[in-house]
């Protein structure tokens, strides 16, 4: 089957951007479920598999091993932004699924500590790092893609969302394959060969966007760029030479989400445990939360199109900053359904809703010339100080203050997140109906 073209006027039309859409997405699932995945396995397998180390040592090491694969993103977006803006934003996701297939598969197959000693840790900290490379390059650059090829369409932020979609279908993938698997066997199994099988599915499911990506064009946007002899030699550096305040003001907005993914599901399921919740109730309260993701994204993006980006993200922030510590007054209830309102509204709402419009947000901010290098930079950098920084000060007040009180500090940390995203989202230009092939504006 060969790949779509544009039509003769020049502009995809809806199957066409329809298709872009389905290729950008695939590699973001895996990106998801990966996220929750490794996190699970990380800190309940990992210890005893990769390390000879006592107690709380062992699991340390496995839950330091899973960080450094968030924290060396920015590299795989600065690498793969500069390809994507040099030689497409096709080829650059195509290298970087082969790259994020092939390492997955590669810690599902390494071997224990008892087999080969000290090579064992030293491999998955080899694999985690090409992991997380590949992943730097996926959400930017997946962005650019199908919002480009989007750029003539009434529902620009609708088909950038597509990208936005794979979080909520990687957590329902994530959560349901460790209910069923742990369902199917025994915990001496599980934690001995069991864990291994989400990593050989998300290679599979590597080789399946792989063949869909590979058929899939380029976007116009970039197509015309290139005709015109207008590609940069070092897109990634110059992005951040002639644009430092975009992307660091830009980074903000998603550092807010960041914080509200760990509130409201790292920290949450956590919380739920101590609160009372028995077995595997508050991954099932997860897992409703996850799906009322999906709708209050779909209904973000459509409200981003009608109304504008900023609005939308204005509401999150504010539904954020406002429900950051009543949250955990809903699930000290120990009421399964006041829990599940709680975590609808805290991580299904304030997540979904304006994740409807991040990645129009992040693409219209650049210019063609290093958009991809631009989005992938500011998307990225959010998820060192947001995702990776936020749970390092949220452990030193779990240490200080226990479960049952430090929710006060860390929904305050949250909320200053929230009030910062805030001040970026008003000083930031509006970008409805924005010229993808015309210039902007450095600022």
């Amino acid at each position: 089957m060969s790949a779509a073209s544009p039509t003769s006027a020049g502009t995809p039309d809806n199957h066409q951007i329809y298709r872009v859409a389905l290729a950008s997405i695939i590699g973001s699932v895996i990106e998801q479920y990966d996220y929750l995945i490794t996190g699970i396995i990380a800190a309940t397998v990992w210890g005893n598999v990769f390390f000879k180390l006592p107690g709380l040592a062992a699991v340390a090491a496995a839950i330091g091993v899973y960080g450094f694969g968030i924290i060396i993103r920015p590299i795989g977006a600065f690498i793969f932004g500069h390809i994507a803006d040099r030689n497409g934003r096709k080829n650059a996701l195509v290298y970087a699924l082969v790259m994020m297939g092939l390492s997955t598969l590669a810690i599902g197959l390494t071997p224990t500590y008892d087999s080969i000693g000290i090579t064992a840790p030293v491999l998955l900290l080899l694999f985690r790092f090409l992991q997380g490379i590949s992943f730097g390059a996926e959400f930017g650059t997946a962005s650019t893609w199908v919002v480009e090829q989007a750029a003539h369409s009434k529902y620009r932020a609708f088909w950038g969302a597509w990208v936005g979609f794979a979080i909520p279908i990687g957590l329902l993938l994530g959560f349901g394959s460790v209910i069923a698997v742990r369902s199917l066997m025994s915990p001496e199994a599980f934690n001995g060969w069991g864990w291994r099988i989400f990593f050989v599915v998300g290679f599979l499911v590597a080789i399946v966007g792989l063949i869909i990506r590979t058929r899939t064009t380029d976007s116009f946007v970039f197509e015309r760029h290139k005709s015109k002899a207008a590609v940069l030699s070092s897109p990634a550096r110059q992005v951040w030479r002639e644009m430092p305040g975009t992307i660091l003001r830009t980074s903000l907005v998603n550092a807010m989400f960041s914080g509200a993914f760990f509130l409201y599901f790292v920290f949450g399921t956590g919380y739920m445990k101590a609160a009372g919740f028995k077995g595997t109730t508050p991954e099932l309260i997860g897992l409703i939360a996850a799906a009322f993701m999906l709708l209050f994204m779909i209904v973000g993006s459509l409200l981003a199109d009608r109304l504008n980006r900023r609005t939308v993200l204005l509401v999150s922030s504010a539904v954020l900053f406002v429900f950051a510590i009543p949250y955990f007054s809903f699930v000290n209830t120990g009421n399964f359904l006041l829990a599940t309102v709680a975590e609808v509204i805290g991580f299904g709402f304030v997540f979904g809703f304006g994740y409807g419009a991040i990645p129009t947000f992040y693409t219209e901010n650049f210019p063609t010339q290093y958009r991809a290098s631009g989005a992938s930079a500011a998307y990225q950098l959010s998820q060192v100080y947001g995702g990776g920084l936020i749970p390092i000060i949220a452990g030193l007040f779990l240490n200080a203050y226990g479960i049952q009180h430090a929710y006060y500090y860390i929904g305050a940390l949250v909320m200053l997140y929230a009030a910062l995203a805030a001040y970026a989202i008003i000083v930031t230009p509006e970008t409805k109906g924005s010229d993808l092939e015309g210039a902007i504006q450095t600022r």
